[in-house]
């Protein structure tokens, strides 16, 4: 069975790895000439995206590569000193398993751990796909595949080409990464800066060259701007985050001089269906549920291991297959989509006494014990913990479960 994948960032390789292993023929294409190293954000994986990893045997390089932020320190302007937060016990709340792991660092293991085994084409996209899985690409001659998978993000070209316009609900805000000296850091600590509708904060980790600077911001109208204008999302970002503080000052003067610099919408999906013909999506591309808000990589990698599972259990039958991956990943979906869209509010909140919730409810996990503080978070498995009680099922591992390539599907 030959299977095409756009995308080589965290949902494509996970998908490439298990398709691999179960005996398919994957292909990989990504546009960048290389892995995209952005400059990006730490991510968060949850339980079953930890488990997943465990099972493709890369858990101990995640593990090695965390980013080993154990406190968060929490600025407001109207405290004279910041609040204490200790975030390993916030994360061990909110999962029982649980990495924090920049993003890019997650990219490359999951491409080494299936690279020997998937025919990687960088610097290639995808222009067209047929109805009987012919597709067109930019660079390379045309080529057939049983079956084409979009993993490549929340602006995905295959989507693009096989649903057309997908309207994207905006949740509000705006996420900004920015690259930022190491010495603006401190390695083991988050320093923050919390006000009413504006999160600004910087972090490193010991094997990074770097600290990244991110913000979050919610301002009383969308902003009107093309993605590809750089130097005005600088300028939006500038003057969202003015007068916040002398130290955040600092980290607004590196836009001048940033290697790399991210700035988008907090937006989300909200498709029915994300398979169509001999195409399906996966993570982002399918059902991003928000940047930053909603646990999207942990749901990528999620998505990833149970279509390739769905295809093995379906014995390349690809219709089977998507519509039991589709029934399977919807409820976690749209509990990510819900969860998403409180998250956007609660995490930068719009007033004072939101930002002393919040704050406040980071200090009571510090000093309660770590027994009371996750069993209050289990009442509620919709909510922080939501990951954590999403079901992993087990597939037959042994190699040759799927078609072989050719064979009809």
């Amino acid at each position: 069975m030959k299977v095409l994948i756009q995308g080589a960032s965290i949902a494509g390789p996970v998908l490439a790895y298990w398709l691999a292993r179960y005996g398919a023929d994957v292909t990989v294409v990504e546009r960048a000439p290389a892995l995209r190293k952005t400059g990006g954000h730490a991510i968060d994986l949850f339980r079953p995206a930890v488990e997943v990893s465990e099972r493709m045997g890369v858990l101990p390089q995640i593990e090695h590569l965390a980013t080993g932020t154990a406190v968060l320190m929490a600025h407001r302007p109207w405290a004279a000193r910041p609040a204490r937060i200790d975030y390993l016990k916030l994360e061990k709340t909110m999962s029982d398993r649980h990495v924090e792991i920049m993003r890019d660092d997650l990219s490359e293991v999951y491409y080494t751990a299936c690279r020997d085994d998937v025919d990687f084409r960088f610097c290639d996209r995808i222009t067209d796909i047929a109805d009987d899985g012919t597709v067109t690409f930019a660079q390379a001659p045309c080529e057939r595949f049983d079956v084409v998978v979009g993993a490549d993000g929340l602006h995905s070209g295959v989507r693009q080409l096989v649903f057309g316009d997908v309207p994207e609900q905006f949740l509000g805000g705006y996420l900004s990464v920015v690259s930022v000296p190491k010495a603006l850091a401190h390695t083991g600590e988050m320093t923050g800066y919390f006000e009413p509708d504006r999160v600004a904060m910087v972090y490193t980790a010991d094997h990074l060259v770097d600290a990244r600077a991110v913000f979050i911001f919610r301002p009383r109208s969308p902003i009107d701007y093309d993605h590809r204008a750089v130097d005005r999302q600088k300028v939006e970002l500038r003057n969202a985050f003015a007068g916040v503080s002398t130290e955040v000052d600092h980290w607004l003067a590196e836009l001048e001089r940033t290697p790399t610099f991210y700035f988008d919408a907090i937006t989300q999906l909200e498709m029915a269906t994300w398979s169509r013909g001999r195409v399906t999506l996966v993570g982002d591309a399918g059902y991003c549920p928000g940047p930053a808000v909603g646990g999207s990589t942990s749901l990528a990698v999620y998505g990833a291991y149970v279509l390739a599972g769905e295809m093995a259990r379906a014995a390349g039958d690809h219709a089977t297959a998507f519509a039991t991956y589709e029934k399977i990943m919807t409820p976690s979906v749209l509990g990510s989509r819900k969860l998403a869209r409180a998250n956007a509010t609660t995490i930068v909140p719009g007033s004072r006494w939101g930002v002393r919730a919040l704050v406040g409810i980071g200090r009571a996990i510090t000093v309660l014990p770590l027994s009371v503080t996750q069993a209050i978070a289990r009442l509620n498995d919709r909510g922080v913990r939501l990951y954590d009680t999403m079901p992993l099922p087990e597939y037959d591992e042994s190699p040759e479960a799927v078609a072989a390539p050719g064979d009809s599907v």
